[in-house]
């Protein structure tokens, strides 16, 4: 979010451009801050009556949102892939995955907001969990309708209303996923999408009409958006950057933590909060690993993002992919060693290869970064306890693993140990509906998914009643 201001009038155009070719694509007519206001004010009139209905009515349209996904599956895989590069095997997934969350939520809302009686041996008492009003949301571009239905299928579902601001490169997958709530038969004003830019996003959230706000993003955004919402004392649900940490162990199966290891760093081309980024191996077992994990990561080539066998398209802009590629270098001339990668094609497009470095260490990007891309950071520890150390020793603490046979011995680490809002044992760190997502540390605050991320935009209300 930016603190510079505009005239309100100012009318904001939004360009997107296909990352495969560098080609530009369609321009999109934004909404001046004072549209943007009114309509937050027109949610917050459409929340009034929502709060109101039956778990069953909102499970009926949310059940039917789900229907809408899997229908237009084919259709909003590919916006996807015209904005952000996203490869169209992992697009129709997350439409599918989008669906399952809209399912999983309408299904499971009323259980997870059922009143929980106390006893205080005496009057009758209970909590209740009741909306709160309009939730926006300030989404990113990397998982554009993921994240979004991650937010607003919880937040309908308990009786909110929402508001997208999108990120700027999007725009396309902003309005789709409006479109699908409308044809799904919600109210009208029960979710917007702002096209606004970012410098609009202070007012929006001053707003009378807003109650709460979450951010999925960088750092830096998350403290703008919090310093924000905190001024004028409305909740804030942070999920901000990651650099996954997964602990390859002595004991483990070398072959086997190669592969997830791989799937874990490329998920999405790298561009994950919870991609794994820096590999922390065991002495013993470094050079095995690292020999199978340049052959795992090989088996992600670059390829056309609309071909379903592709498994690494573009990176998002040309600007990000230099970014990355800049973080690689100066890696290098620190003392890295390149074994796989890392070189810009000579190619229109924002393309970069699957990069491996080992002798990482402190004082280098790939170290002390995040790496927004296909790029993993191998590191060495003498034994379990300085792997641990290294691993913790990031202002980061979103996702984290260990690759082990010894499931005791994975589970006590993953438990205990790990400072991560989730650490998986043997498998690469991934959201569920069924499971709460979020971290610690810089990256963020609050959960998400489950009735733990359904809760989170409730007023918690005791009640108590005597006769």
């Amino acid at each position: 979010m930016d603190e510079s201001t505009r005239a309100p009038d100012t009318r904001p155009h939004f360009e997107t451009v296909d990352p495969a070719t560098g080609q530009m694509g369609r321009t999109y007519e934004g909404h001046t801050q004072d549209e943007a206001l009114a309509i937050a004010q027109q949610t917050r009139q459409a929340f009034e009556e929502w709060r109101r209905t039956s778990f069953s009515h909102r499970a009926g349209l949310m059940k039917t949102a789900a229907a809408v996904l899997r229908r237009r599956q084919t259709e909003l895989a590919g916006i996807m892939t015209d904005e952000m590069g996203k490869t169209r095997k992992e697009g129709l997934a997350e439409i599918e995955k989008c669906a399952f969350n809209c399912d999983h939520f309408a299904e499971n809302a009323e259980r997870y907001l059922a009143r929980e009686p106390v006893d205080l041996g005496g009057p009758r008492a209970f909590v209740t969990f009741n909306p709160l009003g309009v939730v926006l949301a300030v989404m990113p571009w990397n998982f554009p309708f993921w994240q979004v239905f991650r937010f607003a299928a919880p937040t309908l579902m308990a009786g909110n209303a929402g508001v997208l601001k999108h990120a700027s490169n999007v725009p396309g997958c902003a309005l789709a996923i409006e479109s699908v709530f409308q044809e799904a038969g919600f109210p009208k004003h029960l979710f917007r999408t702002l096209l606004i830019p970012s410098r609009d996003v202070r007012a929006v959230i001053e707003a009378p009409s807003i109650a709460a706000v979450t951010l999925t993003g960088s750092v830096t955004a998350g403290r703008q958006v919090a310093g924000a919402a905190g001024a004028v004392l409305k909740k804030s649900v942070l999920e901000l950057g990651g650099s996954d940490a997964y602990l390859v162990l002595d004991d483990a199966n070398i072959e086997k933590a190669a592969r997830v290891c791989a799937a874990a760093r490329m998920v999405n081309g790298g561009q994950s909060c919870i991609a794994g980024k820096r590999f922390i191996v065991q002495k013993s077992v470094r050079e095995a690993f690292e020999r199978a994990f340049v052959e795992a990561m090989r088996a992600y080539p670059m390829g056309d993002p609309r071909d379903e066998a592709t498994k690494l398209g573009p990176m998002q802009s040309i600007k990000a992919r230099d970014e990355i590629h800049d973080q690689v270098r100066r890696s290098l001339e620190k003392g890295a060693r390149l074994l796989l990668g890392g070189e810009v094609p000579g190619r229109p497009g924002a393309w970069y290869p699957a990069t491996v470095l080992t002798d990482v260490r402190p004082g280098m990007p790939a170290y002390d970064e995040e790496v927004f891309g296909p790029v993993a950071a191998i590191i060495e520890a003498a034994d379990e306890a300085e792997a641990i150390g290294i691993a913790n020793a990031s202002p980061f603490g979103l996702g984290s693993g260990v690759l082990t046979e010894n499931l005791e011995r994975g589970e006590r680490i993953a438990a205990e140990e790990l400072e991560a809002g989730m650490s998986f044992v043997n498998a690469n760190v991934r959201s569920d509906p069924r499971m709460p997502f979020g971290g610690v540390k810089e990256s963020g605050y609050g959960r998400e998914c489950a009735r733990f991320g359904i809760r989170e935009f409730t007023n918690i209300k005791s009640v108590l009643v005597e006769g």
